[in-house]
């Protein structure tokens, strides 16, 4: 503790969000006066490793990025090239592609819920905490996400970093026997999904409002996953009308920026702050859920979605993370049931010159990336934006207005201790993915 003249907390190393950060908290008086989100990682440089490399190898390289959400990194590096190559994937292929995202948004969202975000709304330390009293809970999280790790594996060839995914399709496609375990494995993920909406639709959740514009990928007909085109629903339309943003200008309209307090670059859309992720996906998809999980929804106090109900509860965010478990166990088990191996596991995706995009739905929100490739296929130019980089600013304004609202309501002044959980369960609510390390926050609030 510091008492020259400034009151300053520091906790390091907390667990429960993949990577490394800061939180820098200044209060003066009964005013939060600065917030700001500190990514103190060193930059990466995938960017530029992709540089000069074969227009095969993004697939390969980029899903080293993360262990968590590996599959997303493939699927936006796959579509941009073949987006430059001017081929498209469809039919038994793109839906195993979709399938093999299923997977994934399985095991990312269910260890958030279970094992990063549960613990907050249960008065519990950690998932091992939580164990001790609910241990059936824990095991049925467990179980879910096994069911998604199960998907990966066998599409992907193994459970963390993918090595089947290649650009055009698949090294190898499954035979529907070999797809019949996971739909078996599925029948039972459905009902511990719908458990777990029900678990945790009964938590305690903080009054809170989120007002930034929301950024999905839209796919008229069915909840966007894997392909889709960016959609904004700007805050000043309360939620009623997405306008779309053809793919081929999302860099006119989504700006990165440098801020002295972080490794990660931050981004607006049309000079306006934003956030993307579930509650966006929600917003804008929400009337093509399957119809189990839209009557999930309902039960689970979100309203209608055909209707236009959409959550604007960042605290809420859990909620409409374990409606998607349930949307992509349904969605997993009606391509499995309609699966027909294609005739081969890929297209062909010949070099040539060109620029391409593509953007898909990560658990945590929209992934961008972009390529530039010569005659033979070489890579010039790669450029990558990532969810969580683009939800840092709007992480640091809910925040900044959940620490206010403590400070302004009843009840006894609040310390540093309980403005640092306030903080932490905050910044859970968009399940930050730092850099896929094991680390949470350094906290600093000072007060002046």
């Amino acid at each position: 503790m510091n008492h020259r003249g400034t009151r300053v907390l520091r906790l390091d190393a907390l667990a429960r969000v993949e990577g490394e950060a800061a939180l820098h908290l200044r209060v003066e008086g009964d005013t939060v006066a600065e917030t700001r989100l500190r990514i103190y990682e060193p930059p990466r440089f995938f960017e530029a490793f992709l540089t000069g490399r074969g227009h095969t190898e993004p697939p390969d390289i980029t899903a080293r990025i993360c262990g968590i959400c590996p599959v997303a990194y493939q699927m936006s590096a796959c579509q941009a090239i073949e987006n430059a190559g001017g081929v498209t994937v469809d039919g038994p292929l793109a839906d195993l592609r979709r399938l093999l995202y299923c997977g994934e948004w399985i095991e990312s969202h269910t260890l958030h819920i279970y094992l990063l975000h549960a613990p907050d709304f249960l008065g519990r330390a950690d998932v091992v905490e939580l164990a001790r009293d609910q241990r059936a809970a824990v095991e049925r999280g467990l179980r879910l996400k096994q069911a998604g790790n199960a998907i990966v594996e066998q599409l992907g060839g193994r459970p963390i970093h993918p090595v089947n995914v290649r650009i055009g399709g698949f090294y190898r496609t499954p035979t529907r026997d070999e797809l019949r375990p996971l739909a078996e494995r599925l029948r039972q993920a459905r009902d511990d999904a719908l458990e777990t909406v029900r678990w945790v639709a009964a938590f305690d959740f903080p009054d809170a409002v989120c007002d930034h514009d929301l950024f999905a990928l839209r796919d008229p007909g069915r909840y966007a996953i894997d392909t889709g085109t960016p959609a904004v629903m700007a805050a000043a339309d309360n939620g009623r009308a997405p306008h779309p943003i053809p793919l081929s200008d999302f860099e006119q309209h989504v700006q990165e920026g440098q801020v002295p307090h972080s490794t990660a670059l931050t981004a607006t859309l049309d000079g306006r702050r934003y956030l993307t992720g579930p509650l966006a996906r929600y917003a804008i998809n929400g009337q093509w859920l399957h119809p189990v999980a839209a009557e999930a929804a309902g039960e689970a106090g979100l309203g209608d979605p055909a209707a236009g109900a959409i959550c604007d509860n960042p605290f809420r965010s859990i909620v409409v993370r374990a409606i998607e478990v349930v949307q992509a166990v349904e969605e997993a088990l009606r391509i499995i049931d309609g699966y027909e191996r294609p005739p081969r596991p890929a297209v062909e995706v010949p070099p040539r010159r060109g620029v391409g995009a593509g953007a898909t739905e990560a658990p945590r929100g929209l992934l961008y990336h972009r390529y530039a490739l010569t005659e033979d296929g070489t890579l010039t130019e790669a450029r990558i934006i990532p969810p969580t980089a683009q939800n840092q600013t709007a992480i640091e304004e809910d925040v900044r207005r959940a620490v206010q609202a403590r400070l302004d309501g009843p009840g006894p002044a609040a310390d540093d201790e309980e403005l640092t959980r306030l903080c932490e369960r905050a910044i859970r609510n968009h399940d930050p993915c730092i850099s896929c390390a094991a680390h949470f926050l350094d906290v600093t609030v000072e007060r002046a």
